[in-house]
């Protein structure tokens, strides 16, 4: 008996000798597979970091140009701003389809199913430098648009190549981490980015993907502060309310406020679907339509002396700072913004709602003489926000990181829960998930 197992002895240990190799290469896989993925992360991080400040830049002096343009030939834009929506939705049509409109529900869409040839084609880096170079063509011709859901989709096309790089399996997750960094490093606000990732692009929020989006948008929000410095996007608003002013304010910023934003979603997500003959013809027609919502937006510019063009940046800046605009600005600016995503060019939606929000809250200061005007209008802001995109949360957080208004933190909140509700009632769909479902029908092969 004793021998026997001397005899096999040898094999026992030869046994445990290639388990235990084995065990260890299998860890030494793993850690490596850790090693390239946190590499992936950081490298796409800077990588999107630097082009959404490339872009912001860009954005911003095609801005300028349209406004010295108007400043010498203030009827111009009637003929050009119709032109150039009618090009741009041409050449989205032909050369990106996939490039129209915001950019989130693309990326919200492709999460649904990663790595498949219709997400990839979704946040494609083709597809989204397409979509930002239009969106500043957009801008040259003073669209109401945003560079916020061009920067998430551009963010996520990244992200992707940067993994697929690296050799490291495309996930949901890498998705809402170059999302959620796009959103950190278009507004200079990472806890935003966080609050995005949550709220709008992660069906599952997994630990996983917290580690991932929350390095992503730190090394981001570090590539943004270094160069741009440390900002305030909307410039400092340090007023705050008494406990009688926030219960008499807040309720009202929130039911007006939600149920205007509420009507923004309800009419874009309508116009999508509807059978009226009407909007069924300007659907069977995009180019014309596009350049009618052109000349919409340039009647109301020059109505409103330029108060509408572009992301409205100038304008809800100087209203948070306590500096009026006109009553029509809101309204106005709620048109060009409707007309413009109605078209279905290219540009973000986020910059354009806030500044709409700013003019609703300008309206409220009238109602609230006795208030600090700054915090009436923030209140405003976050109320339409919120009403548009439906996430409290990363609403809440936007207009605090963008205007260091950290004493209505609880004010905000507030009028966000009740501007949700509001929006609710008008309309149940979330807007960015509606216009996601085309792109969702795609990538599970419904279409």
């Amino acid at each position: 008996m004793s021998r026997a197992m001397n005899r096999n002895a040898p094999y026992a240990l030869r046994l445990v000798s290639i388990v235990w190799r084995r065990r260890g290469a299998r860890q030494a896989g793993m850690q490596l597979g850790r090693l390239r993925r946190r590499l992936a992360t950081g490298v796409g991080a800077v990588l999107l970091g630097l082009v959404a400040l490339v872009f912001a830049g860009a954005s911003d002096r095609a801005q300028a140009l349209f406004g010295g343009f108007v400043a010498r030939f203030p009827y111009a834009p009637l003929a050009l701003t119709p032109a150039l929506f009618a090009l741009v939705v041409w050449v989205t049509r032909r050369a990106a389809p996939f490039a129209r409109g915001s950019g989130i529900p693309q990326v919200i869409a492709a999460s649904r199913a990663p790595d498949t040839p219709p997400s990839n084609a979704l946040v494609s880096l083709w597809t989204a430098c397409v979509k930002l170079v239009l969106t500043i063509v957009m801008l040259l011709g003073g669209a109401s648009v945003g560079r916020e859901g061009p920067t998430v989709q551009i963010s996520a096309a990244i992200m992707v190549k940067v993994h697929r790089y690296f050799r490291v399996p495309i996930t949901s997750g890498v998705l809402i981490a170059g999302g959620a960094a796009g959103v950190a490093a278009a507004f200079n606000t990472p806890l935003a980015g966080v609050a995005f990732a949550i709220e709008e692009l992660a069906a599952a929020y997994e630990q996983r993907v917290a580690v991932l989006v929350m390095g992503a948008v730190m090394i981001a929000g570090l590539v943004s502060l270094g160069i741009a410095g440390d900002y305030v996007y909307f410039g400092v608003m340090r007023d705050t309310l008494g406990v009688s002013a926030v219960l008499l304010i807040t309720p009202v910023a929130g039911v007006l406020g939600g149920a205007a934003g509420g009507l923004f979603s309800r009419l874009v997500l309508g116009f999508a679907g509807a059978q009226w003959r009407p909007i069924a013809a300007a659907r069977a027609h995009p180019i014309a339509f596009a350049a009618g919502c052109g000349l919409v937006v340039a009647v109301l510019g020059i109505v409103t002396g330029g108060a509408t063009w572009g992301t409205g940046y100038g304008a809800t800046r100087a209203l948070v700072e306590g500096q009026g605009q006109s009553d029509w600005f809101g309204p106005a600016k709620f048109l060009a913004a409707l007309a413009t995503t109605l078209s279905g060019a290219p540009g973000g939606i986020f910059a354009p709602s806030l500044a709409v929000g700013a003019g609703f809250g300008n309206l409220l200061t009238g109602l609230f003489a006795g208030q600090p005007a700054g915090a009436v209008v923030l209140l405003g802001m976050t109320a339409y926000f919120v009403g548009v995109v439906r996430a409290p949360l990363t609403a809440v957080i936007i207009v605090m990181e963008a205007t260091a208004a950290r004493g209505l933190i609880l004010s905000l909140f507030a009028t966000a829960l009740i501007a949700d509700a509001a929006s609710t009632l008008v309309c149940r769909e979330r807007l960015y998930h509606g216009l996601a479902k085309p792109f969702v029908a795609l990538v599970e092969g419904k279409a």
